[in-house]
């Protein structure tokens, strides 16, 4: 009895494991790596329950939408608490089992009366016998179970990583959408403004005689244009900043507008020398998820070895009033089910990482190269026009502008000028956005800056 109880409290010592926290969550990557990130606490108090979102008032920066998104967004945050779900398993899998406490009533003779409201122990006949068992799990059970639990966890901690990058380009790519919806507004507001000095001296031209009705019609009809899309730039604004503000988790923008560096462009590298800076969390991931399968193989294999359940305790013989010590030994028997099927499984999702490694390493090469391959459109693109194109439909329409005040050129050609020159502007507007986009989806397949140097 002495040896049992002993074995209970070395079995009670080492199961009081101390609750490991911050052991889940990986190296940060470059990207985003100077912003701080929603991380819960361990200890769940009111006011985890309680927070306020901030809303932000005037300019906003791009390092500031970040800044919001990384500690507010909804998502991030319900992947956070996945990391600490995972770490509390980690202190469920390391907890050995509760023993059991049994009691035993077995009648002997037929004197044995169980209608009486008295306890059967007070009977004649009766052994009454009191246990403490407790099982005893062999094959390294315990440790092999915790390691998958630490394993599982850490994949949780990809995860939040995964989400924390992507949390990072969603909000980058909603921040350049509403800077060009400003740049829209902008330039639609000045071609309004343009359209509208048009018309006007059209006319003073047709009231002063000097030009027919018909030549106003061109002008009212392009200042009609001008302004639907005008309303339509704006309702894109409104539309825009909403959705960027919902990145960090709030319903009604606050802020005024957003600025950035919406017209500086970097040197583009060949896809073969982004290749060697990949490092992102599902590529970093896999040497995590192959130990996980590894381990859970090892696992099924400690299920082949049964467990022992040892048992302690007296029993009381109410006919002549002795008690004896007894003690209780169980082991299974494992004749047929060897864990073989589970095994089997194991083995079999342990070849299936190797594949799916191989396959979000070529996908995200692939996706790479055309994220790349889009960047370096929209860079020649936007340098061409920039260059050449825009100054000479500038100087196109300045001139025929100039000679329109003078008789030289019709209504209709200025209006024709002008259009050709803003469709341009709006052109290097949108491939501007297209270059930012594809540059936010390329750091985003790295999973750093691509001018980190």
């Amino acid at each position: 009895m002495r040896q049992f109880l002993i074995i209970l409290l070395l079995a009670f010592l080492v199961g009081c494991s101390v609750y490991q926290a911050d052991v889940s969550w990986p190296e940060v990557h470059p990207l985003g790596k100077d912003l701080t990130s929603f991380y819960p606490s361990v200890h769940i108090s009111a006011t985890d329950k309680q927070q306020k979102l901030r809303e932000p008032k005037g300019v906003l920066t791009l390092h500031d939408v970040l800044a919001l998104s990384l500690m507010q967004n909804p998502s991030l945050k319900v992947s956070a608490w996945s990391v600490r779900t995972g770490e509390a398993k980690i202190q469920q899998a390391s907890r050995l089992p509760n023993p059991e406490l049994e009691t035993e009533f077995e009648a002997f003779d037929d004197q044995t009366d169980f209608s009486h409201a008295e306890t059967p122990a007070s009977v004649g006949g009766i052994e009454t016998a009191i246990q403490l068992r407790y099982p005893i799990e062999f094959g390294g059970k315990r440790a092999r179970r915790q390691t998958v639990a630490e394993l599982e966890a850490k994949l949780l901690g990809w995860d939040y990583e995964a989400k924390r990058l992507d949390i990072l380009t969603e909000t980058t790519l909603a921040f350049i959408d509403v800077l060009q919806a400003q740049e829209q507004v902008i330039l639609n507001e000045e071609l309004t403004r343009l359209s509208e000095q048009v018309l006007n001296i059209v006319k003073a031209k047709v009231e002063a005689g000097v030009l027919a009705y018909i030549e106003q019609v061109p002008a009212q009809i392009e200042l009609a244009n001008t302004q639907v899309s005008l309303e339509r730039s704006r309702y894109h604004l409104q539309v825009s900043c909403q959705v960027l503000a919902s990145t960090w988790g709030q319903s009604t923008p606050t802020f005024g507008r957003v600025e950035g560096r919406f017209e500086t462009i970097l040197p583009v590298p060949a896809v073969e020398q982004l290749i060697p800076r990949i490092s992102v969390p599902e590529l970093d991931r896999w040497q995590t998820e192959i130990g996980l399968h590894q381990a859970v193989i090892h696992l099924e294999k400690s299920s082949r070895v049964p467990n022992v359940s040892i048992g302690s305790g007296i029993k009381y013989f109410k006919a002549d009033g002795n008690v004896a010590f007894v003690s209780s030994l169980s082991l299974p028997l494992p004749l047929w089910d060897w864990n073989q099927g589970a095994i089997l499984a194991a083995k079999y999702n342990l070849q299936k990482a190797y594949e799916e490694r191989a396959t979000v390493e070529m996908k995200i090469h692939t996706n790479l190269a055309k994220a790349q391959s889009a960047l370096a459109s929209a860079e020649a693109t936007v340098l061409r026009l920039k260059s050449d194109v825009l100054p000479l439909a500038k100087s196109a329409f300045e001139s025929t502008s100039e000679g329109h005040r003078i008789g030289k050129f019709t209504s209709l050609e200025v209006v024709n000028a002008q259009r050709t020159f803003f469709d341009f502007k709006r052109e290097y507007i949108n491939t501007l956005t297209e270059y930012h986009r594809a540059l936010a989806k390329v750091e985003r397949l790295i999973g750093q800056p691509l001018n980190l140097q």
